[in-house]
């Protein structure tokens, strides 16, 4: 599924897995995250972290009539304080995303799968 831009001089195309891939790629930046987690697996109440390649996994992005509503799955490093760190996540998200595509971002919801130790063996 691709988002459809129009504009003067034609037609711009741009998939799902593009946004979902700037997006993850935003959130793994953030201070207090430890990386995405899939937005299908939870087992046992232990989320995969997933890795560069795998970052639309973790995102799960919706489009209607122009605006984007994205889903984030992430795992939080222990210690920090979660509703900060998800605070940032979604305003630094519907920033970098409202710049690169020029498109209104409806909401960024936030889905904390886990809690890591923060550069422990994991």
């Amino acid at each position: 599924m691709a988002l459809e831009i129009e504009n003067e001089l034609g037609k711009i195309e741009i998939s799902t897995d593009v946004i979902a891939n700037i997006a993850g790629g935003t959130v793994v930046e953030s201070y207090g995250v430890v990386g995405m987690a899939s937005k299908n697996q939870v087992r046992d109440g232990f989320a995969e972290l997933l890795g560069k390649e795998n970052y639309s996994r973790g995102v799960l992005v919706e489009h209607n009539e122009g605006k984007l509503k994205i889903e984030l799955y992430i795992i939080v490093g222990y210690g920090v304080k979660i509703s900060e760190v998800a605070a940032n996540v979604q305003s630094t998200v519907k920033y970098k995303l409202e710049k690169t595509l020029g498109l209104n971002i409806e909401a960024v919801n936030i889905h904390v799968q886990g809690v890591r130790i923060i550069g422990g063996d994991e």
